[in-house]
């Protein structure tokens, strides 16, 4: 393991997120702000219990796994997709660095961002009163897989896009209504049957029920098959990863 070069690669990623920390940081943290404050101070305190807990707690951990997830996809795939775009993609894949350990430079600081995006997200619903925590553990592991999804699926994104526009093509028509139909502000049992059961299929349903679990101790979903989504996308996510740098597929060219 190259530890100095994986080192450069964190250091100079996160450097790059505090230096627009308005767009990379405050922005998804403002917009959190203002779903807590709308749902929990406007329209939750019209909405009755739902699994014994207030509204606004029961919303939060959809909201705050919504923003996790969108700033690690966000980070990989805009800096993958510059570094390509400026050519300094070709210069990291000559240097004494596998192609491993430039996956995981990418990864480890897509995961410090969301976690910086995330703890701050979480400070603020504590003076909402929107937080309560069953098992910080578990709560802990979701975060993080779920960051390590999406900033694979953010070099992905990076590595096959041929334009700014079609980088957001995945985060526009994919990520943000897959997010908001995964039972970010309901319950299964809220919706007709033929919509509970298209919901199954929602990968995102799996990311919400679990961190809602970990958060309020509520589920809908089986949470065996929530960790297996995880870790079976983490396995195929960074085998494909790693297969697009081996051949150099959009990279290249």
């Amino acid at each position: 393991m190259n530890l100095i070069g994986l080192q450069t690669i964190i250091r100079r990623e996160m450097e790059r997120t505090f230096r627009v920390a308005v767009q990379t940081i405050f922005s998804p943290v403002i917009s959190a702000t203002l779903f807590i404050f709308v749902f929990g101070s406007i329209v939750g305190t019209r909405i009755d219990e739902i699994g014994g807990v207030s509204y606004i707690t029961f919303v939060f951990p959809g909201i705050l796994i919504m923003n996790v997830l969108t700033s690690a996809f966000t980070h990989s795939s805009s800096s993958v997709y510059f570094a390509k775009f400026v050519r300094s993609i070709e210069e990291m894949l000559v240097a004494p660095l596998s192609y491993f350990e430039i996956m995981l430079g990418y990864v480890i600081s897509a995961v410090f961002r969301a976690l910086i995006v995330g703890i701050t997200i979480v400070l603020i619903g504590i003076l909402f009163g929107a937080v309560v925590m069953q098992s910080f553990p578990l709560f802990f592991a979701y975060i993080i897989g779920t960051a390590v999804v999406f900033s694979l699926l953010g070099i992905i994104t990076g590595l096959v896009a041929k334009s700014f526009e079609q980088l957001n093509i995945l985060s526009t028509f994919i990520i943000l209504p897959f997010s908001f139909l995964g039972g970010m502000f309901y319950t299964l049992e809220m919706l007709p049957e033929v919509a509970q059961t298209v919901t199954l299929f929602n990968p995102f349903f799996y990311f919400v029920d679990g961190i809602r679990y970990a958060m309020v101790g509520i589920n809908d979903s089986n949470l065996l098959i929530g960790a297996a989504l995880i870790f079976g996308l983490v396995a195929a996510l960074g085998g494909l990863v790693w297969r697009i740098f081996y051949t150099g597929w959009r990279i290249r060219e």
